[in-house]
């Protein structure tokens, strides 16, 4: 494996088919990247203490960092990070131990902390703070430190929270092609 991608103690992450990673991101231990995962350039993930699971078609954009919070007496399962399918995490965004259903946009800069539950098609304004342990519901507009409902998503947004993921989806597989080609 490329020194980017490492194991913590026995664990070391597993990756599905046509998965990208950026030579300048970090993934380590516990960390399952379902197939077409593409992540982008500074990103850190950090499967050391849970694991961490994303799902199909998702992408993690430039300088995020994803990470998990460890079991204890206070919190017997501690917080894995979950990360549904075609979901979009901007520039920049601090995921900690939370758990994100399919179709969502986060918004750039935005941090979302332990135990939050953000449920499917769902956008997340730039910049938002979601509390711990807050719940997102289905289908709204959110945004703010900290974050609070907007209004409903229109079709079109809807429609976009797809869009948005295939469109990475085909960047991710421009680079995996031009990197291909230019391997000696």
């Amino acid at each position: 494996m490329p020194t980017n991608i490492r194991p913590y103690k026995t664990s070391q992450p597993t990756l599905g088919s046509r998965v990208m990673i950026d030579s300048t991101s970090v993934v380590i231990g516990d960390v399952r990247l379902s197939n077409d995962v593409g992540i982008w350039p500074l990103v850190v993930i950090r499967g050391d203490v849970n694991y961490v699971a994303i799902g199909a078609r998702t992408n993690i954009q430039d300088g995020s960092v994803l990470h998990v919070t460890h079991k204890s007496s206070y919190n017997p399962e501690g917080n894995p990070l979950i990360v549904g399918e075609d979901v979009t995490v901007g520039h920049k965004v601090m995921l900690h131990g939370c758990t994100i259903g399919n179709r969502v946009l986060v918004g750039m800069g935005s941090i979302l902390l332990d135990g939050v539950v953000v449920e499917d098609d769902v956008m997340i304004g730039a910049g938002s703070l979601v509390p711990q342990n807050k719940r997102l519901e289905s289908g709204y507009l959110y945004l703010g430190s900290p974050v609070k409902q907007i209004r409903p998503l229109k079709e079109a947004e809807r429609e976009g929270l797809k869009y948005s993921a295939n469109n990475y989806v085909k960047w991710k597989d421009e680079y995996l092609d031009q990197e291909s080609h230019t391997q000696p």
